[in-house]
C-alpha cells in the first residue's frame, strides 16, 4: 500500500474485519515527511465497524521521503504500532488495523482508528490546565509498563545513533543566531550558548548507566495532540510517532511542561503537574516524585535543542518563525526556573560524540529506492604535484532514469584536461570497480576514448575536444579513518593513490600519492543547493575534509572532518568557503576555513576538470572540480581536491 489510490474495498475489508462495499478519502494535516487521509467508509448495513479511518503513507517529495528513510521514521512509526503499542495496554494511541513498511524503496502504510471528533492542540495558543494535565496523565501510562523494559533497551531500531552532535548543532546555532539573534532575550540567549558548548558531555552524562531510561516520543507536544470530543473514542489522541527512541525517559515530561503553557501558567501548576504524572503512574511504581522532577530538570534542554534544530531544518514560514521563537521563550524559563544550567556538565568532564565508521558491507551497491532522483556513487581521486597531474572518478547509478554516468577526467599545469564522459549510459567507456579488501584497498580500472580539452571551460558549455586514448589502472589504499556522515548515508576515506595513468601514450607511474575515495547513496539533487566540498592532505599527514553547504532557505551549513597523524578524528562545527569565479566560469580563488581548530587553507588551482551535469527536467549546474596545493595560514602545506556545485536554473 503505497497511495491512497492503492486502496480497494476488498483490501479495506479484510483491515477491518468487516464488510466495506464503498470509500472516500481526503488528504488532511499538512506532514512534509508523510502524508495522512481520512478515508469515510460505506458498509452493509447491520455490520458493525468504524465509519472512518486514517491512512498515513510516506511523502511523494522524493527528498522528504529519502529523508524518512534515511532517518529510520518511517520504520520506528510502524514498528512501534506494531511491537510496542499492543504491549502498552491502552493510553493515547489510536487502534492500527494494519501496517507494512519496505525497508528497500521507504514505502510504508498505516491504517488508523480516526481520532475524530477532536480538537488539535495549538502550541502558540498553548494548552488548558485541564488539557495539560489530561496530557501528562495519558503520558504516565505509557510510560510505565516501558520502565527499563530490557527488549526497548536492546531493540537496534528504537537505539540508533543519534545524528546530533556538538559539531553540528553549533553550525545550526550560527544559523539561528544569524536569523532570530535581535529576537532572542539575553537570558536565553546564554541558555543556548551555555548547552551548545557543552552539548557532547551533557549527551554523555545523561546516557550514564544511573539515568531512568523510558519510552519516548520525541515530538511530545500540542500539535500533535487531538482532544477528543464527547462522541470520540478517546480523550487523547497522540499521533506522528516517528521519533519514538529508547533514551531518558523524563524527555517528553519536560518537553511538554516547557511549551505547553505560558511561562507564568506553568510556574502557578508545576508542581500540580508533575503531581498529574507521578500519580497516574500507579501505585506500584518505583519511581519517586522527586526523581521525575529531578529527570524533567535534566531534560528541560530538549526544547531548546529543537528550538534551534528544527527551525533550521523546515523551510523559514511567518507562523514557523512566532513558533520557533515561542519555543526558545518558554523552554528557555523553564530551564532558568528550575535551575538547569547549575548541572550542565563541563565539557571537559566527557569525551566528544564518537564519529560514526562505515560498515564494510557499505562497500556495495544498495537496493535502490523508488524515487526519480535516487542514484549511487562511487568517487575517487588523487593529486601528483610532482608529476603535474590530477585526476577523479565516478561511477553514478541512477536506476530510476535508466542511466549511469561514467566519468573520468585527468589535468595539470602543464596538460590539456582529459575527459572520459558517459552521460547515457553508452558503454563506451570500460570501468572495473572492485573492493579487493572492504574500507582499506580499492582497485578502479578505466580506459577509452577521451577528449582533450586546452580551454577546460568547454566542458562547462557542452562543447567538444579532440580525441585522445586515456587509461587509469590505479588502488586505493586507505591512511586513514574512514568516516561516516551523521546527516546522509555517506562515507569517505582519506588514501594513498598507486598504479599508472596513460594519456596519449605517455605513462605516469604514481606511487603512493594524496587521494581520497567516497560512496554515497540516496536521493541526490545536485539542481537544488549549492556547495563547495573539499579533501585536503597536507605534508603532516593531515587529512581535511569538508563541505559548506548551501540550501535555500536555510543557514549555510558545514561538515565533515579533520584527522591529525596518530590522532582520533575531530568531527568539524563549521565548514566556509570564500570563492571568486573567473568569465569562463572556472574558480579563480577560494580560501576554506575548517572549525573548530581554525584551519585555514589557500586553494592555488593546479589543474581545472569540470562537468556540465543536467537534470532529467532540463535544470542546469556547473560542477567546476580542480585539484590544488594548498597552504594554511600556520605555514603548513599539501594538496588536494575542491568541487563546487552552482546550480545555473532558477529556483
Amino acid at each position: 500500500m503505497e497511495r491512497p489510490s492503492d486502496l480497494t474495498a476488498a483490501w479495506l475489508s479484510d483491515a477491518l474485519a468487516t464488510p466495506v462495499t464503498d470509500f472516500t478519502f481526503e488528504r488532511i494535516g499538512t506532514g512534509q515527511m508523510s502524508e495522512c487521509y481520512r478515508v469515510e467508509l460505506t458498509r452493509a448495513s447491520g455490520n458493525d465497524g468504524p465509519s472512518s479511518v486514517v491512512l498515513k503513507v510516506a511523502a511523494t517529495d522524493p527528498a522528504s521521503r529519502q529523508t524518512g528513510l534515511a532517518l529510520g521514521l518511517y520504520e520506528r512509526e510502524v514498528r512501534f504500532y506494531t511491537d510496542i503499542a499492543p504491549n502498552l495496554g491502552g493510553g493515547p494511541v489510536a487502534t492500527c488495523y494494519s501496517a507494512g513498511f519496505d525497508p528497500e524503496t521507504g514505502t510504508f502504510h498505516l491504517l488508523l482508528g480516526d481520532a475524530a471528533p477532536a480538537v488539535v492542540g495549538d502550541e502558540l495558543r498553548g494548552a488548558t490546565t485541564e488539557q495539560a494535565m489530561l496530557a501528562l496523565a495519558e503520558l504516565a501510562r505509557l510510560h510505565a509498563p516501558a520502565f527499563g523494559d530490557a527488549s526497548m533497551a536492546q531493540a537496534d531500531w528504537l537505539n540508533r545513533d543519534a545524528p546530533m552532535n556538538q559539531g553540528l548543532i553549533a553550525t545550526l546555532y550560527a544559523g539561528f543566531l544569524d536569523r532570530y539573534g535581535d529576537r532572542i532575550a539575553p537570558e536565553h540567549r546564554e541558555v543556548c550558548e551555555r548547552l551548545v558548548g557543552s552539548f557532547d558531555a551533557y549527551l554523555a552524562a545523561e546516557s550514564a548507566p544511573d539515568r531512568l531510561m523510558g519510552l519516548v516520543h520525541g515530538d511530545y507536544r500540542l500539535d500533535n495532540m487531538l482532544f477528543g470530543q464527547p462522541e470520540a473514542d478517546r480523550p487523547l489522541t497522540v499521533v506522528d510517532w516517528q521519533t519514538v527512541t529508547w533514551g531518558p525517559a523524563m524527555t517528553d515530561v519536560a518537553y511538554f511542561l516547557g511549551c505547553a503553557l505560558p511561562s507564568d501558567l506553568r510556574r502557578e501548576h508545576y508542581d500540580a503537574l508533575l503531581r498529574a504524572y507521578h500519580d497516574a503512574l500507579g501505585a506500584d511504581t518505583r519511581v519517586s516524585l522527586d526523581k521525575v522532577r529531578d529527570g524533567v530538570r535534566r531534560q528541560s534542554f530538549f526544547g531548546v535543542m529543537m528550538a534551534i534544530v528544527s527551525s533550521m531544518l523546515v523551510a523559514q514560514t511567518e507562523r514557523g518563525d512566532e513558533m520557533f521563537m515561542t519555543m526558545l521563550s518558554r523552554h528557555g524559563d523553564h530551564v532558568l526556573d528550575t535551575g538547569a544550567l547549575d548541572m550542565l556538565p563541563d565539557p571537559s568532564e566527557a569525551p566528544a560524540a564518537q564519529p560514526l565508521t562505515p560498515d564494510p558491507a557499505d562497500e556495495h551497491a544498495h537496493a535502490a529506492g523508488d524515487e526519480p532522483l535516487w542514484s549511487e556513487s562511487w568517487y575517487f581521486d588523487f593529486a601528483d604535484p610532482r608529476q603535474g597531474i590530477g585526476g577523479w572518478v565516478r561511477l553514478g547509478l541512477m536506476p530510476n532514469e535508466n542511466t549511469t554516468w561514467v566519468n573520468a577526467l585527468l589535468c595539470g599545469p602543464d596538460m590539456p584536461t582529459i575527459a572520459l564522459l558517459d552521460f547515457e549510459n553508452t558503454g563506451a567507456i570500460d570501468l572495473v570497480l572492485e573492493a579487493a579488501e572492504p574500507l582499506q584497498t580499492y582497485t578502479v580500472t578505466v580506459r577509452g576514448r577521451a577528449q582533450a580539452y586546452d580551454d577546460p571551460s568547454a566542458l562547462l558549455h557542452g562543447q567538444p575536444g579532440r580525441p585522445v586514448e586515456a587509461a587509469m589502472e590505479l588502488t586505493w589504499t586507505t591512511v586513514g579513518v574512514p568516516y561516516q556522515y551523521r546527516i546522509t548515508p555517506r562515507y569517505e576515506i582519506p588514501c594513498a593513490v598507486s598504479g599508472t595513468v596513460t594519456v596519449d601514450g605517455r605513462e605516469y607511474a604514481l606511487n603512493a600519492v594524496p587521494g581520497q575515495r567516497d560512496h554515497s547513496w540516496g536521493v541526490r539533487d545536485w539542481w537544488s543547493m549549492d556547495w563547495v566540498w573539499s579533501a585536503l592532505h597536507f605534508d603532516d599527514g593531515t587529512h581535511a575534509h569538508g563541505v559548506d553547504l548551501r540550501i535555500p532557505g536555510a543557514p549555510p551549513i558545514g561538515i565533515g572532518y579533520t584527522q591529525r597523524r596518530g590522532e582520533p578524528l575531530v568531527e568539524l562545527q563549521g565548514v566556509r568557503a570564500e570563492a571568486t569565479f573567473a568569465g569562463n566560469d572556472l574558480p579563480a580563488t577560494t580560501t576554506i576555513t575548517y572549525t573548530p581548530g581554525d584551519l585555514v587553507a589557500t586553494i592555488d588551482i593546479r589543474g581545472h576538470a569540470p562537468v556540465l551535469l543536467t537534470s532529467p527536467d532540463g535544470r542546469i549546474s556547473h560542477f567546476p572540480r580542480a585539484w590544488a596545493t594548498v597552504t594554511t595560514a600556520d605555514g603548513r602545506t599539501g594538496v588536494g581536491w575542491v568541487e563546487w556545485n552552482r546550480n545555473q536554473s532558477p529556483r
